[in-house]
């Protein structure tokens, strides 16, 4: 089988271009408030560098190679994928504070309040988990290969269910329906069980699922199924390191919690 090389090109897309400026503006703006002389827990720099790496995430995967090579070989759209469901919302959610976040507070918890289960942390799950299955059913994402607005949709279903979901893993705002005690490690475990689930389908599977990349061009000298599997591995991977080491950050935050509540219950005892 010959090695056909895939087409490398940046993708520019203005209407990307144009909503990562002005996000960028009004971080800064708001960055440079919160650093505002006599402010307390004025936001540093390193806020601002993470949120910086999260838009650069986002244009990496939407205007750099990666878009073009996604349309051609299955392991780079899904890489696309995890850069919108999990690097970008990341990052761009540690690079908030309770300051920076200080003018939409009350805006955002209203809009907590008046979406009710909506803003469960169980849908939040459900929204990751079942948007990762919906857009890898067959005929959804070839739909979405072959139509540049159902492309559009899909990219931005990732990245909302990606942002609702680590919200409420990172939010520096304390949320009505918080998840306390052992909650953010079921809820961790439970979404990487689901959407594991799926990247050992994809991995393991004898035959390819998606036609468009089937009767495509054979791009690195990989077969349509081979290609599958390296997606499929991708995705697995991806998940094991990323849910690892959120895992793990939110164990030491417990213990922390767990250990100021104590010490709090014996300065009350004292007094």
């Amino acid at each position: 089988m010959s090695t056909v090389a895939p087409r490398i090109a940046w993708s520019l897309e203005p209407s990307v271009l144009l909503g990562v400026a002005a996000v960028a503006v009004l971080y800064v703006k708001g960055w440079r408030r919160g650093r505002a002389a006599g402010e307390r827990h004025r936001p540093g720099w390193g806020r601002l560098v993470l949120f910086a790496a999260g838009l650069s995430a986002v244009l990496v995967a939407l205007v750099s190679p990666v878009d073009q090579l996604g349309e051609q070989l299955l392991v780079m759209h899904m890489l696309q994928h995890i850069l919108l469901l999990d690097v970008a919302p990341i990052l761009m959610i540690l690079g908030l504070t309770k300051v920076l976040l200080r003018p939409v507070t009350r805006r955002l918890q209203t809009i907590e309040r008046q979406a009710g289960v909506l803003a469960h942390p169980a849908f939040a799950v459900l929204a990751y988990a079942g948007l990762m299955w919906l857009w890898h059913i067959p005929s959804m994402y070839d739909a979405a290969l072959r139509n540049a607005s159902v492309h559009a949709l899909e990219h931005l279903c990732f990245a909302g269910a990606g942002a609702l979901y680590w919200w409420h893993v990172l939010s520096p705002i304390r949320a009505r329906q918080r998840l306390g005690g052992l909650g953010p490690i079921a809820y961790m475990v439970s979404t990487k069980l689901l959407v594991g689930a799926l990247g050992i389908v994809l991995a393991f599977s004898p035959h390819a699922f998606y036609p468009f990349y089937e009767h495509g061009a054979h791009y690195w000298g990989l077969t349509a199924a081979e290609d599958q599997s390296l997606a499929g591995l991708e995705m697995a991977l991806e998940q094991s390191i990323v849910m690892g080491i959120a895992l793990a950050a939110l164990f030491v935050r417990m213990l922390a919690e767990s250990e100021r509540e104590a010490q709090r219950a014996e300065r009350l005892e004292i007094a």
